[in-house]
């Protein structure tokens, strides 16, 4: 029985990569130790992977910062604004200058954005007139060769050519595929070497789960055609994940690829029909392990449906995998000493899936695993029987909800005369809530969590930083200020901490993007908050300022996307309990005197299902939940909300819906292109698109970010625009931070000399 993972975590379990990125960003160390470091990275997840008995290992898959943006180096698809790269390829420092722009050269980075309906953030590729594809990175090829030296059998994993160009984006006016032929060539090099020496090569096609533009449908079965015939005695295994593939399995099918490879738990809904229509020389992969997840397997269920396929298709043409790359899980959970030992038993990171995997195929293979099996049922069984897992209060509490809880008891309009007395300039600015995080409170947190620092010294110490946040913003004439969220190790962690229902790791870290790792929380039972969680530091913020503080809170949507949730509730139910107790929060923060709250719903896009006809539904819960969480405060006190990467043109009326005074979206990368969603559709509340991108070190001018806000004022009227950054400061250094605050409050401050008129 053949067996493989679609890919494995890159960081390493004590965030190697992570480190060594940074210190090499930081000049610290060579490119020479940074890929040494990579290099041993590498060589130990292979070894986990022959180990528990896979039969191959993948490559490809490691990055040093992003995958999508691996394909675009390989294809030479660099923006003229970073310069010529040499004969030699696109080198180290051009890729990452790529993702992370140049601050001495003042040149912005790539557009970064959401992969698929997953917290992990891709580099957009970028394709102009002048792009001309040419091999220019070979990492895989040296990869799987270093795979097979070291005694390895690979299995090289490369983005597709159609999903590549899908995601990428275009000049104005240009259309990409118009690159499609070039493109392709350039893959069927990459594929007549690899096939030299593998037997096996993996190419992720995860558009074929998603609704795909005319152009990539029409192009999919030749460009196929193409790779097949390039890749010679290698098999070319094509892999979907993240959703069924309805429409486009006809694609799938007439690929001509010698294996596809479906996700069994978001897609298993098309198995029958895959199983009915596989030609007869098809391999079929079963993703029956969940990558995005971090529950044990039932073996039982999977053995179900893993016999069922094997009836169909034989032993010959069948593999048991991952549903998609394991980069969406943690490392290894032998890492976490201090997790509840039965929660612990019900979960698996990225080693123990490598071995589920494993022990799947050796049932399958007539193997004697009767204590795997049996240890098995028993967590599984423990989970289900567990009383920490449903509360019948909770569950009451929710069913209780009414329409009425849902609605703010007035319009927008009439909300905004009772919030005059914010008294609020035109343009007024702001930032998202998060200011630098710096080694100085890192250390205080670290302190304080091994119990070396007292909790009124820990206390002290962050009622300092908040003053001298409170004083900086002051100094720098914003307008709405912030608190700074000094005492938040995580966005989503410090609430989940806050409530019943959640645990939490150690050492559970998931890459976001580039050196970027979250430690999702763990949402394992009901869902309730123990008592107010932010109102103590929120109003020592607003007792040292006459300007109003916002309360800043985590949205239920976000934190239900951004933890690893419950498989036996609905995600819609999860979230209900999470508005709910959130809600109480928003409350006990009027209460106390905190009269502008924003509640942050980074992920609304990012937990929408791939398919248009699936999104009403989703979209319905999700808008409901923030209304749930906002609606239970008076007219005067103004609500915020704030997105991430989001492509607003096809959510903007659900994003209306929400009916949020304010809101404030990531929009700088893109050149206020997002915009383009508001050119159709009135929004009828107010607006601060984000002119300051805090994922880059660069510091953008004070014209850079007028010219952005002169494009805003087309679609926003002036009396209704904001002024803020992207997103949260936390991951910035405060000289980077002030210079390039202190040239948004001047652009907003030029703006209503342009503009002056009182609002």
């Amino acid at each position: 029985m053949k067996k493989h993972i679609a890919g494995f975590p890159r960081i390493g379990v004590g965030r190697e990569l992570k480190k060594a990125l940074e210190a090499y960003w930081k000049g610290v160390i060579s490119q020479e130790v940074l890929e040494a470091t990579c290099r041993r990275l590498k060589l130990h997840h292979w070894g986990i992977q022959e180990s528990a008995g896979l039969s191959y290992v993948a490559t490809g898959d490691f990055s040093l910062y992003d995958h999508v943006l691996d394909v675009t180096a390989m294809l030479g698809a660099v923006p003229e604004r970073f310069g010529e790269f040499d004969a030699a390829g696109v080198g180290i420092d051009t890729y990452f200058r790529m993702a992370r722009g140049d601050a001495a050269a003042n040149i912005a980075a790539m557009e970064m954005t959401k992969w698929f309906n997953t917290n992990y953030h891709y580099i957009v590729p970028e394709i102009s007139p002048s792009f001309s594809p040419s091999l220019s990175s070979r990492r895989i090829v040296e990869d799987t060769r270093e795979a097979i030296k070291a005694g390895f059998r690979p299995k090289p994993v490369l983005v597709g050519p159609v999903t590549w160009l899908s995601l990428a984006k275009a000049s104005e006016g240009y259309d990409r595929w118009e690159k499609l032929e070039e493109v392709v060539a350039v893959y069927c090099g990459i594929l007549s070497e690899l096939a030299e020496f593998c037997s096996l090569i993996q190419l992720d096609e995860p558009v074929l789960c998603a609704d795909m533009v005319p152009q990539a449908i029409e192009a999919f079965v030749p460009v196929y055609k193409r790779l097949n015939a390039a890749s010679g005695n290698a098999s070319l295994l094509l892999a979907t994940y993240f959703d069924t593939l309805d429409d486009n399995l006809d694609l799938a099918l007439s690929s001509g690829c010698g294996g596809l490879h479906v996700d069994l738990v978001r897609g298993r809904g098309c198995l029958e029909q895959v199983l009915g229509s596989l030609p007869s020389g098809m391999i079929f992969s079963a993703g029956i392990v969940d990558g995005r997840n971090i529950w044990k397997t039932d073996f039982e269920q999977a053995l179900d449906v893993l016999v069922r396929i094997r009836g169909d298709v034989g032993e010959e043409r069948f593999m048991i995998a991952s549903s998609c790359s394991l980069l969406h899980s943690p490392v290894d959970l032998e890492e976490e000493t201090s997790l509840n030992p039965e929660l612990k038993n019900w979960m698996a990171f990225a080693v123990q899936k490598c071995d589920e995997i494993s022990v799947l195929g050796d049932i399958l293979d007539c193997w004697d695993c009767s204590e795997a099996l049996i240890e098995n049922t028993e967590a599984i069984q423990s989970r289900r029987n567990s009383a920490w897992v449903e509360n019948k209060e909770i569950r009451e509490h929710c069913a209780s909800i009414s329409d009425q809880m849902l609605h703010r008891s007035s319009t927008y309009q009439e909300r905004r005369e009772k919030q005059a007395w914010l008294n609020l300039p035109l343009f007024p600015t702001t930032t998202i809530g998060s200011f630098p995080q710096t080694a100085e409170v890192r250390r205080q947190r670290r302190l304080f969590s091994k119990g070396t620092l007292g909790a009124g010294e820990y206390e002290q110490f962050l009622k300092d930083e908040i003053h001298e946040i409170i004083g900086r913003q002051e100094d720098l004439g914003l307008d709405v200020l912030v608190h700074g969220e000094v005492e938040r190790n995580d966005m989503v962690e410090y609430f989940g901490q806050q409530m019943e229902g959640f645990c939490f790791t150690e050492n559970g870290w998931v890459q976001s993007y580039g050196s970027r790792c979250v430690k999702p929380p763990i949402i394992y039972g009901d869902v309730s908050r123990s008592g107010p969680m932010t109102v103590e530091w929120s109003t020592f913020a607003q007792s040292l300022t006459t300007k109003p503080v916002k309360g800043m809170l985590t949205g239920p949507v976000t934190i239900l996307s951004w933890s690893f949730v419950r498989d036996d509730l609905e995600r819609s139910e999860v979230c209900r309990q999470i508005a709910l107790a959130l809600r109480d929060e928003v409350q006990d923060l009027e209460h106390a005197g905190i009269r502008v709250i924003q509640i942050d719903e980074a992920a609304l896009s990012e937990g929408m299902p791939l398919k248009k006809k699936d999104r009403a539904s989703y979209l319905r819960w999700a808008v409901d939940a923030f209304r749930l969480t906002s609606s239970g405060v008076s007219d005067s006190t103004q609500i915020h909300t704030h997105m991430c990467y989001s492509e607003f043109n096809h959510i903007i009326g659900a994003i209306a819906a929400m009916d949020a005074d304010v809101i404030s979206i990531e929009s700088s990368r893109s050149r206020m292109e997002l915009l383009d969603a508001f050119r159709d559709f009135r929004y009828p509340n107010e607006i601060g698109p984000g002119i300051y991108d805090i994922h880059s070190p660069r510091v953008p001018s004070k014209e850079e970010m007028m010219k952005l806000l002169e494009k805003a004022l087309v679609f926003i009227p002036k009396e209704r625009l904001w002024v803020n950054p992207d997103c949260g400061l936390k991951t910035r250094a405060w000289p980077e931070t002030l210079a390039s605050l202190r040239n948004m409050v001047a652009a907003a401050h030029a703006l209503r000399d342009i503009h002056s008129y009182v609002c």
